[in-house]
């Protein structure tokens, strides 16, 4: 395959991407759920995925207007669940090479998550390889930035490039937003991210940031309807498929 892009910094997502957490919520939400006879299918998920906890929760919720089941009930029963479960989480196929191979060569690395930060830390303190190679560059929903949109708006891998790694990609606004103003070096430094991804939100939001997405969907998202307008650059089965010399990244030797 020629040159996809050259990449200068690479931006993760977690849930579903680094960590195999996508299942444990699955589980946990139909649990919940299955006290009133309903189930979570892929479809809603799928519109779950990659949002901030309570607009997720509220997504969910909407679907079963029959249940007399709260957002705040729901989310209280879910975190107790959730929190039992987090520390068995494991790292997905791929994750732990690519990680440790992009830090070994001093590319610029981050995570752009949309779990809460004490979700963040409960889920990654038992993988300190890993996530200690980002050097606590890491992004979550609810860190205290005013007015940080949640995916599919590009403000999180925005923050990320310019607070976390120092970028120089102008305001913190998707590139073809009204009233934005790039410079073309600007252009440039926003085309010199990369963004790996597995939800439909993610990979909207990193376009509209004006980023490369390297979309990892699971398999069950292939069989739901999406209409959007932004398409992956790549899309992949895992990251152990990843190339990094597709990219103009270092060739893994090993």
């Amino acid at each position: 395959m020629s040159l996809q892009r050259k990449i200068q910094y690479v931006l993760f997502d977690m849930d579903g991407l680094m960590i195999d957490s996508e299942k444990i919520y699955t589980d946990v939400t139909n649990e919940i759920l299955g006290k009133y006879g309903k189930e979570m299918t892929w479809g809603i998920k799928a519109g779950c995925m990659g949002k901030p906890e309570k607009d997720a929760a509220q997504h969910l919720l909407s679907f079963f207007p029959d249940i007399p089941l709260e957002l705040e009930d729901y989310l209280s029963q879910r975190n107790v669940l959730q929190d039992l479960a987090w520390p068995t989480v494991s790292l997905l196929p791929g994750v732990r090479k690519l990680v440790l191979h992009l830090k070994k060569h001093n590319i610029p690395i981050a995570v752009a998550t949309g779990s809460r930060r004490r979700n963040y830390e409960m889920k990654t303190a038992h993988l300190g390889e890993i996530f200690g190679c980002f050097d606590g560059k890491v992004i979550c929903a609810d860190d205290l930035r005013s007015g940080m949109r949640g995916k599919p708006d590009p403000d999180i891998f925005l923050v990320a490039a310019k607070e976390m790694l120092g970028r120089d990609i102008g305001p913190l606004k998707g590139e073809k937003e009204e009233g934005v103003e790039l410079t073309e070096a600007q252009i440039m430094e926003r085309r010199g991210g990369l963004v790996l991804e597995d939800a439909l939100l993610g990979l909207q939001a990193g376009k509209r940031a004006g980023m490369a997405v390297v979309w990892v969907p699971d398999v069950n998202l292939l069989n739901v309807g999406y209409s959007g307008k932004e398409k992956a650059d790549q899309m992949l089965k895992s990251l152990e498929d990843f190339v990094p010399e597709e990219w103009g990244l270092p060739p893994c030797t090993e």
